[in-house]
């Protein structure tokens, strides 16, 4: 089968957009929303005003079929002000900027039998990629601190000390929900009861609750925590209805958690990803249009200038080879559950799902949606991020200490991919930031 050569890429959203009613804010409303204002003045701007208008450096969010926009199409938007209202409950601060991340549960010795395979996806037949590897690494906690010390730059990014384990629950019923025990640290030791069922689309032995797993953290939450987050490797579940939960944070009270399970490399067949439209390559124009079912070429595009962070992420990213060790697809398995690590958070700083642009804060429908969105904050997005931590960068103007965190971040990112520039996601995110960092000189 002929590879696809992105050569065009569209930088607006897709034609099921207009189809299913989603309107992007236009320039002046992104422009707008990114003053503490809300109106759009001749105010300096965290990021300049060119490369919000830039499309090759922020495109807009796609919306293709089922995506999470096109089944809510009428989500609204946060603006800088909106965020700022609801920030001023608890905002940054150097007694409380630490985020603690807390590892997966560990098995105690009475419970090793019942969750044995438990972390490890049932793949129907006729969805098993062949040539995969066994038993590929699961992402690390070390490794997801490493990131999000650079995401969440100067925030002080920690693991938790404290050991939660799975026990056994005694008081199970015959005929109603089961349950399993999470045992809680020390100073406040307790067995909080966890929900657990088959997953209703088989691929997960058993899932488990993720509101009872937020329960055991929302009274052990340290002082000086700002958030706190729990990675977990089984499957997750919220409610009867769903099929599975990637993660959730409850944003007031500070608190996530994400699994890794259905991001494992190994259930990409049955998510139906395509491999070669991840981001950076997402907004290929004849990918979107097969997505759309429209035929190729129906509307006029222009490949993006080489000289573009889009360009350049592309260039990148296909410059690493298809993972196939090992360690090559613990790493894309690694930048999966980073990203949405670093979304969870951003719901725990008070950042909603964005509208604004492609966006690692938009809300996602499933696992082909998810990891076509980039792993960078928009605009928007990174002005409210910006904002809440100026405080960090001396003294003076405020739009000046939020561009000074901006590059001061990007720096730190662009250091962390070079460590990871064997990952695809990493590789393109690391030319991307260079470029937008060349384009913020200029500018």
């Amino acid at each position: 089968m002929k590879r696809c050569t992105h050569r065009h890429v569209t930088t607006e959203c897709s034609s099921a957009a207009e189809e299913v009613g989603f309107m992007r804010p236009p320039l002046d409303k992104r422009l707008a929303a990114t003053t503490a204002s809300g109106r759009r003045t001749a105010e300096k701007l965290a990021t300049h005003k060119d490369a919000m208008s830039n499309g090759w450096s922020f495109p807009g969010p796609l919306v293709l079929p089922d995506d999470d926009l096109a089944l809510d199409p009428k989500y609204p938007p946060q603006s800088l002000k909106s965020w700022l209202t609801y920030n001023k409950k608890m905002p940054i601060s150097t007694e409380r900027n630490a985020i603690y991340v807390v590892s997966p549960p560990e098995i105690t010795e009475g419970v090793r039998e019942m969750l044995q395979g438990w972390e490890k996806p049932r793949v129907p037949r006729d969805f098993v990629m062949s040539g995969l590897p066994d038993l590929i690494p699961q992402p690390t906690t070390d490794d997801v601190c490493a990131y999000l010390r650079a995401f969440y730059h100067k925030m002080e990014i920690k693991r938790h000390d404290g050991k939660f384990r799975w026990q056994a629950w005694d008081s199970n019923s015959s005929n109603g929900p089961k349950y399993i025990g999470l045992a809680t640290p020390k100073p406040t030791e307790e067995l909080i009861g966890v929900r657990y069922r088959p997953s209703p689309d088989g691929i997960a032995r058993m899932q488990v609750n993720l509101n009872d797993v937020l329960d055991a953290l929302i009274d052990r939450v340290p002082s000086n925590a700002y958030a706190i987050v729990m990675l977990t490797d089984q499957d997750l579940y919220e409610d009867d209805d769903d099929d599975f939960c990637c993660g959730r944070a409850y944003g007031e009270s500070r608190i996530a958690v994400v699994s890794s399970f259905r991001y494992s490399p190994t259930l990409d067949g049955y998510a139906n990803i395509d491999l070669e439209h991840m981001w950076p390559v997402s907004h290929c124009k004849s990918y979107v249009d097969e997505q759309c079912g429209q035929q190729p070429g129906r509307a006029k595009t222009t490949p993006p200038p080489p000289d573009s962070p889009i360009s350049a992420a592309i260039k990148a990213c296909n410059a690493v080879p298809k993972p196939k060790t090992r360690d090559e697809l613990a790493g894309l398995w690694f930048s999966r559950v980073s990203r949405t690590m670093a979304h969870e958070l951003g719901h725990c700083l008070g950042m909603d799902h964005c509208v604004y642009y492609a966006c690692t804060m938009q809300g996602t429908a499933g696992m082909a949606e998810d990891v076509r969105q980039p792993p960078y904050l928009c605009p928007v997005c990174l002005s409210k991020l910006s904002r809440g931590m100026a405080s960090f960068v001396g003294q003076g103007v405020v739009v000046d200490r939020q561009r000074e965190y901006i590059e001061q971040r990007y720096n730190a990112l662009r250091g962390f991919c070079e460590n990871w520039s064997h990952v695809g996601m990493f590789a393109g995110y690391q030319a991307w930031i260079e470029r937008r960092l060349e384009e913020n000189k200029e500018e």
